[in-house]
């Protein structure tokens, strides 16, 4: 889904020294060089809406949406960095998964960071430590053929990262082969397909929508929620998920 055509970003939270704003899906976090062609940028715009320069304490991968946590200079976001390297800070992700996947459990399963082809020697990378936390909130079976199968059925999903490695959840979820729906780097492309094309449902099903983090000048400890975006909506309903967005569980 692309975020060009956004004009004013939703503010979670704001005040003198932290922003946290909901990063619509398809959105850059600021200018790359893989990304040439493109003109809106989160960083950017909400300088143009604030009318003041932040600074971003973490990454949000361009197709996921969801919280993202920025202050206003580079001292508190150092001071918020440590918090996160130091365990005080948790994301929580919604996610919608092929296949049913119940209970819950934790991923411990190292990663090869991911090769970037405009470095020498990227490839050549030993596997880093990286570990998930799942649970499964809902299952949901639609009457569609999908590949070779009659039906298709899919999983809402609660995810924590507890490392910081690139792709980590998309990555995880695709190792245990219940890969995240819109996921076109480890996902299931028939399935993609399908949610694109038939429920109209683009892009990837993965949104941080809980975030608890102290305050990098009081240290007070904030909660802040935001529900998936709108184009969620199609499959919510069609899976009957909907009282699910307003009720599962925080983690902190």
């Amino acid at each position: 889904m692309s975020a060009q055509a956004a004009t004013e970003l939703q503010l979670v939270y704001r005040d003198e020294a932290l922003v946290v704003v909901n990063k619509p899906a398809g959105m850059l976090v600021h200018r790359s060089r893989v990304a040439d062609g493109e003109t809106v940028f989160l960083l950017q715009t909400l300088r143009d809406q604030l009318g003041q320069h932040l600074f971003p304490v973490h990454r949000l991968d361009r197709p996921t949406s969801g919280l993202m946590a920025l202050t206003t200079s580079g001292e508190l976001a150092a001071t918020l960095a440590a918090d996160w390297q130091g365990g005080q800070v948790s994301k929580s992700y919604l996610a919608v998964a092929r296949g049913h996947l119940q209970g819950a459990g934790e991923i411990d399963y190292p990663l090869v960071p991911m090769a970037d082809r405009r470095l020498a020697g990227s490839r050549d990378r030993e596997a880093q430590p990286a570990q998930s936390r799942w649970q499964s909130l809902a299952q949901a079976e639609l009457p569609f053929a999908v590949g070779r199968y009659p039906t298709a059925r899919y999983s809402l999903v609660a995810l924590q990262p507890l490392t910081g490695r690139r792709h980590q959840l998309r990555r995880h979820l695709a190792h245990l082969r219940h890969p995240i729906v819109g996921d076109v780097n480890h996902g299931d492309n028939k399935h993609n397909r399908f949610m694109r094309d038939e429920l109209g449902v683009p892009g990837l099903l993965l949104h941080s929508h809980q975030l608890a983090l102290p305050h990098p000048l009081t240290g007070e400890r904030l909660k802040l929620e935001v529900a998936p975006p709108e184009h969620w909506q199609p499959l919510l309903v069609q899976c009957g998920w909907l009282d699910w967005i307003s009720t599962s569980p925080a983690q902190s």
